[in-house]
Parts: structure tokens; C-alpha cells; sequence
């Protein structure tokens, strides 16, 4: 490790001789000066980790020596005095100092003061990535023997949780090692639910919540007769996207739940959603509404009748007198006009907005080289997330929520997951275009690569016909076609995409909040 470089200033600065050796001793490489100007000549000329300032020096002051210094040294200053005086301090701080020690001082003062601004991130560091490699071993350990979707959903926290922590220091090597770890983990998952899904849409009594049981189990039973309720669905947002948010909403909210469902399969809008707004499966709802279900290879949009699936679903469990709104968010000035309007929302029971932006930032990576270079990794796609979220409308709208202190419920439909491997499969021209997920007649692909299911209706999936199936993709797969391959490839390459079966995908947030 390079050795790091101390300036001390001081008109005493003999009798602090032994602090000197004390610090050479400790590798740090030590330079000396008793006046500011020759301070500042040396700081111009040479530069430091780290200046230790006396304030009260004949010639140039200290507090002097340290505004003029500041063009030289963007690093840490401490000063040091033996004067207590308030106005003293008020400047010292005044001018950005990083820290104020009172003399006499001590060795291991001196000491502290260097970790706390010098080795502070070094430190920091050195403890994360030890604890990550502890916990590296117990989560290999743990991925054994996996027995229930509980436990996978508690690796899958660990996972992320070691994810934004080492998104916080310079740890590219951990970095690595978590990736493959995940990765590991997906290949693992993708083996349970295959062997489980099923029986999760049966009448077993320890399936988990899933899609079209989300309002039932999760949002419906904490409806106020109080106070209005609201439920905002942000789509493709994933575990590790609220948890980039949840300090930003901490200001105004509290976490009084916060817990997962897991998506059905495919984690496709389509699918995902309108089971979760009409309380049935696939296969159920294309048979309640065969009007206004459609297939995939039908023209037309998927997703339009939300609102109607809600009203249904909520009159099925005796919730009809309710009064309901429902919104989609689809572009900004749509947003910021739904926060204008917020006070006719209050008059509501039960308010339900869907917030599409996080499903507009991955197609976009997709379509965008600006948006591709932004969020080329799950970091930078948090980071983006975030961003957008500290200026959106829908920020705006939670501390509405909050300052009324409406009851509030926060979930999604599905995630995403950075794709990097393709498969081929072959399909007639009624087959479906998405990436992670394909259903048509008579499908030839890498068996092991996907889940299949052969008969749809055991999985209550509606069939477009007879001989249809479905695949669904693990791990970081996507799906492409012999046509021009290599374009195809290259293009999707990197890029979030959802349909599939992984962690990021399915396991997803469902947080209920209280205002502060």
C-alpha cells in the first residue's frame, strides 16, 4: 500500500518531535514546517494526504494559511489550538476543516484523527469485504440444501444486501466473487422452481403468495375505513431497486412490513399484472374475460383492462362499496398532474396507481446507447433508478401521501435481469417475441436451458391452441432466433429483460409504509 504523506505546521514544531516519530513509526511519512508561508510552499510543490494546522502562529495565522491553501490541498485539514474561543472554531469550521483538536494533544489523538479521515474508507473496506467472505461461506453453505421458497427468498435478501454494500467501497475483486456467487444461486433456484412451481398453484396450504394472490393476502386486508389507502405499483422494480429507494422514503415513512411475493411465471407484464389486478391466473382470467384476454401473437394491447380486473376482483371478496381510482402512469407530465390532483384521491377509499418508468428505463437501455452506457451494470442501473427517483412525480406524490398520512402499500409486478447468454429456438411466425419467455406450436430449443411445459393448462397458462407450449429461460439466458443471430445477439446483449425464471425476477417487494 502506498505510503501515506503527513504535513505538520506548527512555530513549535521541535517540541512536538516525538508525536514525529511516533506517527514514522506508525509508516506514515512525515514533513515538517514552523510558519504558513513555507507551508504553502511545500503544499504547492510536493501535496499531502493529510496537513495538521496550528492556529495560532506569529506571521500568517493559521486560520490564514488555511484559506489560501485550499486552491493546493483538496485533502483533509485538522487544525489545532490552544484556544476554545467560539469564533475561532466558527471560522476553523467555517472553512471546511475536517477536523479541531485542542492542545496539548497526544499521540494517539493525533492517531485517531488520521484513521478517522484517511483510513476511514480503507478501514471501512477491509471490514466489509471480511464480512462479505464470512458470509460468502455460510450462503454457500445454505445453497445445499434449500427446502423451501422462504429460504430462498432469505439468500436472495443476503444477496442484494451484500450487493449495495459493496457497491459503497473499491472492492472489484468482491465484486466478482458475489457475482458468481448469484450466479451459482440462479442455477440453483431455476432447479427448484422447476420441480415446485406446480404445486405452488395448487391447493397446498404452504404456497407462497403469488401474483393473483397479492391483493388478497397482502394489500386488501390492511384497507382503513379510516382514512383513504393507497397502493402504487412500480413496475420491473426490483428488490435491490426498493432497496436503493427505501432511504430516500425513510425521511417521510416508516417500514412497517416490508416482505415478498413471488411472480408468476412468465414474469411478463401481460401475465404478472393482470393476475395480480384480478385476483385469477392466466388461464382463469382468459376464461372470465375471454373478451378482453389476449394471447401473445394477438395484435393489440395486453394490459388495458386493469381497472376492470381490479373492480371485479374487489366486488368477488365483498369489497364492491369501496371507492376506487385507478391511474397509469405512462409519462412524466401525466404524473405531476396526478399530484395536482392529489386532494380528489383523498376522496377515494382505495387508490391504485401504476408507475411505469422502471419498465420504460430497461426497454430503453435496450434502444439507447446513451441509456446502455448509464446503466451498463445492476450498480449503475440502481443508481439510475435512484436518480430518477429523487426527481420524479412519484416522489412528489409520496410526500402527499405522507403529509395526509394516508395509509400506503409499495409492490411491483415482476423484475428484470441482465441477459449475456443466447439460446437458439426455432418457431413458426405465431411464436412470441419475448426474450425470456416464448410460447408456439411445435418450439425446438436447448432443453437445458429452459423450463418447459408442454401442456399449459396443468400450469394454468391459457394455450393460443392445441399443441402450444411454453419455455421460460433460467438464469441469464435469452432467447434468440437462427435469423440473423449475431445481430441479434449483440444487440440484446446486456440487457434487462424479464419473462424468465431467476431470483431478480421473481422474488419481488412488497412493502407497507406509515407516515412519520
Amino acid at each position: 500500500m502506498e505510503q501515506m504523506s503527513i504535513l505538520w505546521v506548527d512555530d513549535e514544531i521541535e517540541l512536538l518531535k516525538p508525536h514525529i516519530l511516533f506517527l514514522e513509526g506508525k509508516g506514515y511519512a512525515m514533513k515538517t514546517a514552523n510558519n504558513g508561508e513555507d507551508a504553502l510552499e511545500m503544499i504547492e510543490s510536493e501535496g499531502f494526504d493529510i496537513v495538521f494546522l496550528d492556529e495560532n502562529m506569529p506571521g500568517i495565522s493559521g486560520l490564514e494559511t488555511l484559506s489560501r491553501m485550499t486552491e493546493n490541498h483538496k485533502g483533509p485539514v485538522v487544525m489545532i489550538t490552544k484556544s476554545e474561543e467560539e469564533y475561532i472554531m466558527e471560522e476553523a469550521l467555517g472553512s471546511k476543516i475536517s477536523d479541531y483538536l485542542i492542545k496539548p494533544v497526544n499521540p494517539n489523538q493525533i492517531l485517531l484523527s488520521i484513521k478517522k479521515n484517511l483510513d476511514s474508507k480503507r478501514l471501512v473496506n477491509d471490514k466489509v469485504t471480511s464480512n462479505y467472505q464470512k458470509e460468502f461461506r455460510e450462503i454457500s453453505m445454505s445453497l445445499m440444501d434449500v427446502r423451501s421458497l422462504k429460504e430462498w427468498t432469505e439468500i436472495y435478501q443476503k444477496l442484494v444486501y451484500w450487493e449495495l454494500e459493496l457497491d459503497k467501497i473499491d472492492a472489484s475483486g468482491m465484486v466478482e466473487i458475489l457475482e458468481m456467487q448469484k450466479s451459482e444461486a440462479n442455477s440453483l433456484f431455476f432447479k427448484y422452481v422447476k420441480s415446485n412451481y406446480k404445486s405452488w398453484l395448487g391447493v397446498s396450504d404452504d404456497k407462497p403468495v403469488l401474483s393473483h394472490t397479492l391483493l388478497r393476502e397482502k394489500v386488501f386486508p390492511h384497507l382503513s375505513a379510516a382514512k383513504p389507502s393507497f397502493f402504487i405499483l412500480i413496475d420491473n422494480l426490483r428488490y435491490d431497486q426498493w432497496k436503493v429507494l427505501e432511504p430516500i422514503l425513510s425521511e417521510w415513512f416508516k417500514v412497517e412490513e416490508e416482505s415478498t411475493f413471488c411472480s408468476i411465471l412468465p414474469t411478463a407484464t401481460q401475465y404478472s399484472r393482470n393476475s395480480i389486478f384480478s385476483g385469477l391466473t392466466p388461464l382463469e382470467l382468459s376464461k372470465r374475460f375471454p373478451h378482453l384476454w389476449k394471447n401473445d401473437h394477438e395484435e393489440g394491447g395486453k394490459n388495458l383492462h386493469e381497472k376492470e380486473f381490479l373492480k371485479d376482483q374487489m366486488q368477488r371478496l365483498g369489497l364492491g362499496a369501496k371507492k376506487v381510482s385507478y391511474h397509469k402512469v405512462v409519462q412524466q407530465q401525466y404524473g405531476v398532474k396526478l399530484v395536482e390532483q392529489f386532494n380528489q384521491l383523498l376522496q377515494n377509499d382505495f387508490n391504485v396507481i401504476v408507475y411505469n418508468f422502471v419498465d420504460m428505463l430497461s426497454h430503453a437501455k435496450t434502444e439507447m446507447d446513451m441509456i446502455r452506457e448509464l446503466a451498463g451494470t445492476d450498480k449503475s442501473y440502481r443508481d439510475l433508478t435512484r436518480t430518477w427517483f429523487e426527481n420524479s412525480s412519484l416522489l412528489e406524490m409520496f410526500k402527499k401521501i405522507a403529509d395526509h398520512d394516508a395509509d400506503l402499500i409499495i409492490s411491483t409486478d415482476h423484475g428484470t435481469i441482465n441477459v449475456g447468454v443466447p439460446s437458439k429456438v426455432v418457431g413458426d411466425r405465431e411464436t412470441s417475441s419475448n426474450l425470456r419467455y416464448k410460447t408456439g406450436k411445435r418450439l425446438q430449443y436447448q432443453a437445458k436451458d429452459v423450463m418447459a411445459i408442454e401442456n399449459p393448462e396443468e400450469y394454468f397458462l391459457p394455450a393460443a391452441n392445441l399443441s402450444s407450449s411454453f419455455i421460460f429461460a433460467r438464469e441469464n439466458i435469452f432467447l434468440t432466433y437462427p435469423n440473423n443471430y449475431n445481430h441479434f445477439v449483440k444487440y440484446f446483449k446486456n440487457t434487462y429483460q424479464h419473462g424468465g425464471l431467476s431470483l431478480e425476477e421473481m422474488i419481488c417487494p412488497v412493502v407497507r409504509l406509515s407516515a412519520k
